[in-house]
């Protein structure tokens, strides 16, 4: 690996106008990052890309780099691209550990974060070095959010997570497990006890049905749920995916690894909307592929599937006529997720839109003074660099907040 990341990096012809930085959504400093690895300035290297990210080691390993840092590398023009994600994996994961993050003493001021998902992960490195007292309410036991509950092992080992949770607690964050916010403690509560402001990354856990027959029957799963512990699932041999998203990917290349001989995946477009790397895997894997077609009802040993086509004014039409049967054992059904609604139900200041999804201005600022968000609870399910992205923007508007609540600007 670090022979790759050396080769890989010494063909980087570092431009004088990096497009590479330009397709990154957090503008890493792709071009300086590579030409100090280069000159064994690794560790300075490391600290620079965390500053700009703090999720580097994990984006690394999971971005859609094909759309971002080296879809717009120049070389990519006639030949092959920087692999870019290489270079700053090897160069994040090995000085991880080691790195000695700078904190501010306190400043005097308490912040709730509220999910330890990658919006919430990055907010709460970001405000602890700072100099604020954090705390994380989490409704798992663990941190990640959908890095660990919703990426599989494959993708995105557990460990890197668990070394994140180390180097949080070095910062002196506080973590409450098994805490679900807006049952019997609300956001207002958090508030009355001191907390300056508050960060709602709760994420997109609620799956969007296809509202068909049959969705209610024991042979059918919901993506999420299965990606959250695909080992309390006995699928069977015969495995329908319904959607062809990234999610529909981790599914079905899970359940291969799981045993499943047979997974089929059913995109209502021509292309499917995963990236090309994931459905090239999810190919090389087995995992088979029928374009243009969804279902419209589920039976007890297998699903209904009929042929679409989409109008010029982008309307789906479902051709019910060329309905067949499919044999199989499970469906698994992953058409995206909508957030949970707990927090908003007990919090009635905090709006939402029509699909429940909070509102907030272009500042991350929520309709209830001091509450702040970003990532997918609302976007929409989206990556996790665009939550980075947005979470470092709302850092510094939460900051500013706080000191001008205070007197302090």
């Amino acid at each position: 690996m670090g022979l790759h990341a050396i080769d890989e990096a010494r063909r980087c012809l570092n431009c004088k106008k990096p497009r590479c930085r330009t397709g990154c959504p957090i503008n890493t400093p792709i071009p300086d990052m590579i030409q100090m690895f280069l000159a064994g300035e690794m560790g300075q290297a490391a600290e620079m890309v965390f500053a700009n990210n703090p999720l580097s080691v994990i984006c690394s390993l999971v971005c859609d780099h094909e759309k971002q840092c080296e879809g717009h590398c120049v070389k990519g023009i006639k030949g092959e691209p920087v692999h870019i994600s290489s270079i700053e994996n090897y160069i994040s994961d090995t000085c991880f550990d080691k790195m000695q993050l700078k904190k501010a003493p306190w400043n005097g001021h308490r912040i709730g974060v509220v999910g330890a998902g990658p919006a919430g992960i990055t907010i709460s490195i970001l405000m602890a070095c700072r100099g604020y007292k954090v705390t994380i309410f989490e409704v798992r036991e663990k941190i990640g959010g959908i890095l660990r509950y919703g990426i599989p092992e494959f993708r995105l080992p557990k460990s890197i997570l668990d070394r994140y949770y180390k180097k949080m607690r070095e910062l002196g964050i506080l973590f409450r497990p098994n805490f679900a916010l807006g049952g019997s403690t609300g956001i207002e509560d958090l508030l009355k006890d001191g907390y300056d402001a508050v960060f709602i990354g709760t994420g997109t856990w609620r799956p969007y049905k296809l509202n068909i027959p049959g969705e209610t029957f024991g042979n059918v799963h919901y993506a999420i749920n299965y990606l959250n512990n695909p080992d309390v699932y006995d699928l069977g041999n015969n495995v329908v995916v319904i959607g062809a998203g990234n999610a529909a990917m981790d599914v079905a290349r899970t359940a291969v690894r799981k045993g499943s001989h047979h997974v089929t995946v059913y995109s209502i477009t021509e292309v499917p909307a995963a990236s090309p790397k994931e459905v090239e895997y999810a190919k090389i894997d087995g995992v088979q592929f029928e374009l243009l077609q969804t279902a419209i009802e589920i039976k007890d040993d297998g699903v209904m599937i009929c042929d679409v086509e989409w109008t010029e004014d982008n309307q789906l039409i479902k051709h019910e006529e060329t309905a067949r049967f499919v044999p199989a054992d499970s469906i698994i059904i992953s058409i995206s997720q909508g957030p949970q609604d707990r927090i908003v139900n007990r919090d009635k200041e905090l709006q939402v839109d029509s699909k429940g999804l909070l509102k907030t201005n272009e500042k991350g600022e929520t309709t209830m003074e001091g509450i702040f968000a970003s990532g997918d609870v609302v976007t929409g399910a989206k990556t996790v660099v665009e939550a980075v992205k947005y979470s470092k923007m709302i850092a510094d508007v939460m900051d500013e907040y706080v000191k001008k609540k205070h007197g302090e600007e």
